[in-house]
């Protein structure tokens, strides 16, 4: 059946019919004034015929065709069958229909796993008994799993990681040549790749093919204790505690006290006892001590409860590469105040580090001793060897720092990756840093009224802030609120740096316990990022009074664990003359990597007018070249970017061939589980879905329900064709051609 269709009102039409007839009159008219001449008649009557097409267009037609259908109808079962399908939370008594109950005749709330089916089983137990058996007798039947590996595609059959499309799975029924009657989706509605499934469903509504979903599995969370993440760093050093957060998630009902254990398998096993709230989750940090040089495999372990879920989800290996590494220490201040005595006692006996310091005393000049400079460096080749730079109570002026040093304190902060200190004391000195190229670098705004600081006849603390109570540098216990009570038992301060606030893009750790002004408490230890290296700024000079009564026990652990935080990112990976360093640390398959590496020529002297060449070998041996553009300051630094497509091994070779440099180093990225077990049914976008399409939605419980439901349907509208003639382009053409005929017989008849 074939009818034509006008979008247009029914006044919109008298409109245009009335604008027709004056076109008609104004043709003839013009006809008649030219003598009535047949060329004439003819350019009016095209004319005519243009305003008429033209006028016709306007009213949006549409050439209708109604097919009708001869095939048998189809009904199409999809059946989800990822690896999230395989989530053990079906009860074995739901799964045949049987209602659990209590005594009351209220809904059994537990779950117990030894009675409990997946969901992938649940399914097959229904295939296995037909459950589409009533559809057959108003059509035929096809079943169609999707998310398995014999659907997918060649491409994803190589990658080991599987994931569900269901816009695909919609898209492919609403592509089928039958005479598709209807669809029956049996999923936990867990999409992790591709377009929304909404998109899909659009296709089926404008084919008028309801779709009818069936949520397979539970809409809260099993009973389970997962541990979610664990950010282990790249590397460790011998002999120095590795700090290795991690993340546990409850979903059950009660509290859980139990014990984390990480194993080594060289060594003991280390085990921290911790406790997860019901319905909540902790982060948390386990130390480990590396005693072996090497890469290292440990697994963290959490034992299983017995009303757990799911045991899989309990445990989490990783690798650690262990070096021995000594790092470099520059410690610069004025007067050799107890804060400077202490600082260059600890750094000296630190076995880990090479400690140099400058004096630069403002009565005797520069002071002289066992791995004190004369001077402070002057060129880039030589202070480019330190990790961390200490400045005390020094500033810019005669004999003591220049405004070109300080540019050189600058660039090897931001361009390589070392870290600087701010140590404050009385004298005020700091505060004509303000005024160098280290006040970019600052974290904290200084009170400029007060630069001698702020003494105090009571005693102060540092009180940790939220973001101090879990951060490395404030770490003395592994266990959050034990830490929390060490900080406030340690010895207090008399004296203190008078700070206004802190800088955007600063983090607060510590904060004066007592004093505080419009912007609040006093923020006392601070960090920031600078480049690519970091600051810290220490607003007291008491630190040295934490050996009180436990002697080097708190303060040599700060100051070990501020010198290895602020230098990590600096040795990530690294040969003779050359280094790089790369950010996240942990990088994840789509993430973006930035490299960063550092030259040195054969003089030990950055890099100049070098081409840094890089190739990055993925762990499916497939090779490319990385580009290294050269960042401007003469520090040789060479900056780059990738981002990893698939998760293992990554080879990374760079190549300086003007200096003979040269490095091979292995990234790990890891490869996100997207097909995640445990999770709750999604049962809102199935509800979408069912109701964009007009059919219906409901829980597994109901499936027979839903079947009885789809078999009652009627027979399929006839297909319906729209061509829409005001849009098509053929049309379009013929109105082009013969307004081009128009205008030529216009020309060739002598009309202007």
């Amino acid at each position: 059946m074939n009818n034509l269709s006008i979008a247009a009102s029914t006044w919109v039409i008298l409109f245009g019919v009335i604008i027709w007839i004056g076109a008609a009159w104004l043709c003839v008219t013009n006809w008649k004034r030219n003598g009535k001449r047949k060329s004439i008649g003819v350019l009016e009557g095209l004319r005519f015929l243009l305003i008429t097409l033209i006028a016709f267009t306007l009213l949006r037609p549409e050439f209708i065709q109604n097919i009708k259908r001869t095939d048998s109808p189809e009904i199409a079962i999809l059946m989800d069958n990822s690896a999230s399908m395989t989530t053990r939370d079906i009860v074995g008594a739901a799964a045949s229909g049987q209602s659990l109950t209590n005594n009351n005749q209220s809904p059994v709330t537990s779950f117990s796993t030894n009675r409990a089916l997946t969901r992938s089983e649940w399914m097959e137990q229904k295939r296995a008994a037909e459950f589409w058996k009533p559809l057959e007798k108003s059509g035929k039947v096809v079943l169609e799993n999707f998310a398995s590996p014999n659907s997918a595609t060649n491409s994803e059959r190589e990658n080991a990681e599987q994931v569900t499309d269901l816009n695909r799975a919609l898209e492919n029924a609403a592509q089928r040549p039958g005479n598709l009657k209807a669809v029956l989706l049996l999923t936990d509605g867990d999409w992790n790749a591709g377009k929304s499934p909404l998109i899909g469903a659009g296709r089926l509504r404008e084919q008028n093919i309801p779709v009818f979903s069936v949520t397979v599995g539970r809409q809260t969370p099993i009973p389970d204790v997962v541990l979610e993440s664990v950010t282990a760093p790249s590397y460790g050093l011998l002999g120095e505690q590795i700090a290795i957060p991690f993340r546990i998630r409850s979903h059950l009902g009660r509290e859980v006290k139990t014990e984390i254990t990480l194993a080594d398998p060289t060594w003991d096993e280390v085990t921290k006892e911790i406790t997860i709230p019901a319905q909540g989750e902790i982060t948390e940090t386990i130390l480990w001590l590396p005693r072996a040089i090497g890469e290292a495999t440990l697994t963290l372990k959490l034992p299983v409860q017995e009303d757990e879920g799911i045991a899989e989800n309990n445990e989490h290996t990783f690798r650690i590469n262990i070096r021995e590494d000594k790092l470099k220490v520059l410690v610069v201040d004025s007067l050799p105040r107890w804060e400077y005595r202490y600082l260059r006692n600890a750094l000296a006996r630190d076995p880990g580090v090479e400690m140099n310091s400058i004096l630069f005393h403002p009565e005797i000049g520069v002071g002289g001793g066992r791995d004190y400079l004369s001077e402070f460096p002057k060129t880039k080749e030589a202070i480019a060897k330190y990790d961390v730079i200490f400045l005390g109570d020094v500033g810019i002026g005669d004999n003591e720092l220049s405004d070109a040093q300080a540019e050189l304190i600058k660039g090897l902060i931001e361009q390589q990756s070392s870290g600087l200190v701010f140590l404050p004391g009385r004298r005020g000195r700091q505060s004509s840093f303000l005024e160098s190229p280290l006040a970019e670098l600052y974290p904290v705004v200084l009170d400029a009224t007060k630069k001698e600081g702020v003494g105090l006849q009571n005693e102060a603390q540092l009180t940790l802030s939220t973001t101090g109570r879990r951060h490395l540098l404030t770490r003395f216990d592994s266990e959050e609120n034990r830490n929390d009570e060490l900080w406030k038992m340690l010895p207090g301060f008399f004296w203190s740096a008078a700070v206004e606030k802190s800088r955007p893009g600063s983090e607060v750790l510590a904060v004066h316990s007592s004093l505080r002004n419009s912007f609040g408490r006093m923020p006392l230890l601070v960090t920031r990022s600078a480049g690519s290296g970091k600051v810290l700024f220490m607003g007291t000079d008491s630190a040295w009074r934490w050996r009180r009564g436990v002697e080097d026990k708190f303060h040599y652990r700060f100051w070990s664990q501020v010198v290895r935080w602020m230098s990590h990112q600096r040795h990530l990976s690294e040969d003779e003359g050359i280094r790089l360093s790369y950010s996240p640390e942990t990088p994840h398959v789509g993430d973006t990597m930035f490299l960063q590496s550092t030259v040195m020529d054969s003089t030990g002297y950055p890099a100049e007018n070098e081409t840094l060449v890089g190739r990055i070998t993925s762990p499916d041996n497939r090779s490319e070249r990385l580009e290294f553009s050269s960042v401007e300051g003469g520090w040789g630094v060479f900056k780059s970017s990738f981002a990893p497509q698939q998760g293992g091994k990554y080879k990374i070779q760079l190549t300086s061939e003007k200096n003979q440099r040269k490095l091979e180093t292995e990234i790990i990225v890891s490869q996100p589980v997207r097909e995640k077990i445990g999770q709750p049914v999604n049962a809102e976008i199935l509800r979408e879905i069912a109701n964009i399409t007009g059919g219906a939605s409901v829980s597994y419980e109901q499936l027979e329900e839903i079947v009885q439901k789809i078999s009652l349907l009627p027979e399929p509208k006839p297909v319906e064709k729209r061509i829409r003639l005001w849009s098509s382009p053929i049309w379009g053409g013929i109105i082009l051609f013969l307004l081009g005929v128009y205008w030529t017989g216009r020309k060739l008849a002598g009309m202007v």
